[in-house]
């Protein structure tokens, strides 16, 4: 009798352990890893891209989609993924999104044609797009709202953008070290060490009855951004009069169309239109789209700039960027610190301004610029003001949504920010190739061409800034009661 009773009292301590919810440290350092991997893979194939099209035979074009095939997926399926979240369960969700992301990333480091190699990235943005809307969410549902969770979201931020600006070094030591392959089989080891700690600390939650999820609005989303982003790649080569670039054009468009009249009629729609009446949650997301336009090729021009023109290694490609990924960190860091003196928007405001400065300084490159006045000021300038910005647009979006659209909130905004990143990388392509006359010109004539799109994205990011000051509520508070 004493033995079972003892037995008993063991098995509930047990029990009572499991329930115990783990420190929320852990929780936020397992949510920053997995936003760490799938920001990573945006950018660390950058360096290897020369490589890729010497071993595989990709044209120039096809280069551009090693980057957009992961892009748009990404983009393209994270409002599932974050709704998928809301209702099955974010630690679920995570766990789904990480395997299928290291699998991808196996099959990718193995891939024999080019024709592989873009599948298994596309692969690897579904399976991001999955794990990214629950790492904010998990991280928001561990940490109360405050200056607690501001910090917390400015840690996410930052590792975010950490992983997009160290893409570049960690590139550059595997391609330079071993071949441009480990840049995607490193992440199988990784995933699995992040795959093991989310299983055993990891607790449940989700934010709704479970419901049948939106699929055909998933993939009219996905694919009117992909037919859109090729008929964008296609000005390159075609023009933008001809029929290969107006018909993709207009395709994409139609099924973007579609996309809203379904989100309209469904009953369980996977973007709630009307959460785009909530004015935080529409300015935010827009906001990004245009800050992300012109941020995220930041990474792919310099990288080519530092290779194709200054005649950098992989390895010194990704050196020389150390100092900007170091200064995205540190605006993902100082932004919380200015949102309680002069508010979330004055900081994204002042973010934005200052990587437009930093860009509108990268558009005067010359094809023998030096290291510090031709990629490192410049560079610090433009990813220190995307740090600024980031935290209090995330910020803004998720406290003007209720609890239980938490996840496709989350999934929403970073929607927007790789969206617009795709999409800006298709046409900051083709007004590069359109000024230089493709990637087989001279240094001189590639300088003109990235100068060009650096100096188009300066003026993108002023208007945004104008675009943020207009239509950011001008704090959480306000956020919270701003619809319409």
């Amino acid at each position: 009798m004493l033995e079972a009773s003892g037995a008993s009292t063991a098995a509930a301590r047990i029990s009572a352990r499991r329930r115990t919810p783990p420190p929320t440290w852990l929780v936020v350092a397992l949510a920053c890893a997995g936003q760490f991997l799938v920001v990573l893979d945006v950018s660390v194939v950058n360096v290897a891209l020369p490589s890729m099209r010497t071993d595989l035979a990709l044209s120039a074009s096809g280069l551009q989609w090693v980057v957009n095939a992961y892009a748009i997926a990404f983009a393209g399926f994270m409002l599932l993924g974050g709704r998928a979240g809301d209702l099955y369960g974010r630690k679920r969700m995570f766990l789904v999104g990480l395997g299928l992301f290291t699998l991808a990333s196996l099959g990718g480091g193995f891939a024999q044609e080019g024709w592989q190699l873009l599948l298994a990235r596309a692969v690897q943005g579904l399976g991001a797009a999955v794990l990214a809307p629950s790492t904010l969410t998990i991280l928001t549902a561990a940490v109360p709202e405050g200056a607690a969770r501001a910090r917390a979201i400015a840690t996410w931020t930052a590792v975010g953008a950490g992983g997009g600006a160290a893409g570049g070094l960690v590139g550059g030591v595997l391609v330079d070290g071993l071949s441009w392959r480990w840049v995607l089989l490193i992440n199988v080891p990784v995933g699995a060490v992040v795959l093991a700690g989310a299983v055993l600390w990891l607790t449940e939650s989700r934010a709704g009855e479970r419901r049948r999820l939106d699929l055909p609005g998933a993939m009219l989303v996905t694919g009117g951004l992909a037919t859109l982003a090729y008929g964008i790649s296609r000005t390159e080569s075609d023009g933008w009069a001809a029929t290969a670039t107006l018909v993709p054009l207009l395709g994409g468009l139609l099924l973007l169309g579609l996309f809203l009249l379904v989100e309209a009629r469904t009953g369980a729609p996977l973007m709630p239109l009307g959460l785009l009446r909530l004015r935080s949650v529409a300015s935010a997301n827009v906001a990004m789209l245009v800050s992300g336009s012109s941020m995220f090729s930041m990474w792919f021009f310099m990288t080519l700039y530092a290779q194709n023109v200054l005649g950098y290694s992989p390895l010194e490609a990704g050196a020389a960027l150390v100092p900007s990924s170091l200064a995205v960190v540190l605006g993902s860091k100082l932004a919380p610190r200015f949102m309680p003196a002069i508010g979330a928007r004055n900081v994204a405001v002042l973010g934005t301004l200052v990587a437009a400065a930093g860009f509108g300084w990268q558009s005067t490159m010359t094809a023998d610029g030096a290291y510090v006045t031709a990629i490192m000021i410049p560079g610090v300038l433009m990813m220190l003001g995307a740090g600024l910005a980031a935290t209090p647009l995330a910020s803004l979006a998720i406290s003007g949504a209720a609890a239980g659209d938490a996840g496709l909130v989350s999934g929403l905004i970073n929607t927007s920010r790789t969206m617009g990143g795709s999409l800006g990388l298709a046409v900051m392509s083709t007004i590069a190739a359109a000024r230089s006359g493709g990637e087989d010109a001279g240094p001189g004539a590639l300088t003109d061409g990235y100068a060009l799109v650096f100096r188009t994205a300066a003026v993108v990011l002023v208007a945004g800034a104008v675009l943020m000051w207009a239509w950011l509520p001008a704090g959480e508070r306000e956020a919270k009661g701003a619809g319409g």
